[in-house]
């Protein structure tokens, strides 16, 4: 990877960190909101953590609407 240029270089930092953002946003939003019960919460936590991207995406689409906004 030493003698890669510059360019492809920061072409594959963005594919490798992109696809990891929805999951870290996904854990602190899971962490900084309530749901029904407890166990959804962690069900949702457990997928964005155990299943990296699919979690995430899952959670983004699907679970950010279960939530309730913790003030």
């Amino acid at each position: 990877m030493a003698g890669l240029p510059p360019e492809t270089l920061a072409l594959f930092a963005v594919a490798l960190i992109v696809p990891i953002l929805p999951n870290l946003w996904s854990i602190w939003h899971i962490f900084r909101s309530d749901f029904a019960t407890a166990q959804e919460k962690m069900a949702w936590l457990g997928a964005a953590v155990f299943i990296p991207f699919l979690g995430g995406l899952a959670y983004v689409c699907i679970g950010r609407r279960r939530a309730k906004r913790v003030i």
